[in-house]
């Protein structure tokens, strides 16, 4: 959602320095908490900047997504990374979404995601079509139903739907195997911000209109309505049981649903500016790690992340280490660290036991996105500078 960002940085005028950063290890952080440069690979070939990554759930397999009309799925090599510039055909593939050589903006990579099992990757563009992909760089499906660019994509996870939502105030489910829309959802009065499945068959979506609805394949009116927010939606992510939905908006919000009522259970107001994404911890009940504490962390244009104990509500920490606005967060698979990507050009990885920064990269671009790698011994970020870095993170 590039352009959306590029609009509220204007609309804010985003270029004062943020808070001083408050605990990442200032004295010692030159020696011991940047990371070198031999633990990083920079992958190069995109034409521009680069708005979203993922890492296949199954394999060592990278892929991005950019403004140059093409996604790309870099084959990382397992082990240490040792400061590879990768810029060669040999380990990526070029998916384009355009035919011939073109700077037409309609064909933006916007959004992107792989299928639970890894052996397929759905991308959204701005030219308003969803595809989806082998492995191998081959084009499956084009999905054209909707009217205007796609803002998020989501697999459900048995694999059989695909979500999409649009700038066209709609979302629709598509059953892949028959390579055809099966539902369109028309309830939004605005662009469709985010949407994220419940299980198989339900999801929330979120808009520009300032509400959240939870849909039901097969059903023609939404199963649950969601008003509080006085500003766009950006951000719906459901718990790893699906029994809390968690919203962020420009209201400077984070909000906390439950299917049990309709008004919110908690209203979490502790930023000071836009947030703009949410991600909850794979902890607690339903995960790998199940003696964790849920967490739920919000980042925002006001340069913090913080940390939210969802049962009661309240603000557990908040990392101050960003100068600027905070435009990913990701959690480890194992629950115990967190990485921050800015526009500020760093990447912060936080130890959310300790509440402060244990390992720290400078790129050369504001960054979109960071995702770990399913051994949570690699970490990706994709760059404005028209890269995608890959940081080997051990401690």
């Amino acid at each position: 959602m590039i352009t959306d960002t590029e609009v509220k940085l204007e609309e804010n005028g985003i270029s004062e320095v943020g808070p001083e950063p408050m605990d990442i290890c200032t004295a010692s952080k030159s020696q011991t908490c940047e990371i070198p440069s031999s633990d990083v690979m920079i992958l190069e070939g995109h034409t521009s900047e680069v708005c979203a990554c993922a890492w296949s759930p199954t394999g060592s397999l990278l892929a991005s997504g950019s403004g140059d009309s093409t996604a790309r799925i870099w084959k990382i090599a397992e082990g240490t990374s040792r400061s590879v510039v990768q810029n060669g055909p040999f380990n990526v593939l070029v998916l384009n979404h355009v035919k011939g050589r073109t700077n037409e903006k309609s064909k933006d990579v916007t959004t992107l995601d792989w299928n639970g099992e890894g052996t397929l990757l759905a991308t959204g563009s701005y030219d308003g079509q969803a595809r989806i992909w082998s492995t191998d760089g081959d084009l499956k499906t084009t999905l054209s139903k909707h009217k205007g660019p796609i803002f998020t994509l989501k697999w459900n996870k048995k694999g059989d739907y695909l979500l999409t939502g649009s700038c066209d105030k709609t979302a629709i489910v598509w059953d892949v195997r028959a390579e055809e829309w099966k539902q369109q959802f028309e309830f939004h009065t605005g662009p469709t911000l985010d949407v994220d499945w419940r299980n198989n068959v339900s999801f929330a979506t979120s808009s520009t209109d300032n509400m959240i609805y939870v849909c039901k394949v097969g059903e023609t009116r939404p199963i649950k309505t969601f008003a509080g927010h006085q500003g766009e939606v950006n951000c719906v992510k459901w718990d790893p049981t699906g029994s809390w939905l968690a919203s962020c908006s420009d209201d400077i919000s984070a909000k906390i649903w439950s299917m049990k009522q309709d008004k919110y259970v908690h209203d979490l107001r502790e930023h000071s500016k836009e947030i703009y994404t949410i991600r909850w911890s794979p902890t607690g009940p339903g995960t790998n790690n199940p003696n964790q504490q849920l967490v739920l962390a919000s980042a925002s244009f006001d340069s913090t992340v913080k940390l939210w104990d969802v049962e009661f509500g309240k603000l557990l920490c908040s990392l101050n280490g960003h100068r600027e606005p905070v435009y990913s967060v990701a959690f480890s698979p194992n629950g115990e660290y967190l990485a921050s990507g800015s526009l500020d050009r760093c990447i912060n990885i936080w130890s959310l036991r300790e509440g402060k920064i244990v390992k720290t990269y400078a790129g050369n671009g504001g960054i979109f996105e960071v995702c770990w790698n399913k051994e949570g011994d690699k970490i990706a970020a994709c760059f404005a500078n028209n890269t995608v870095c890959v940081l080997d993170f051990r401690m």
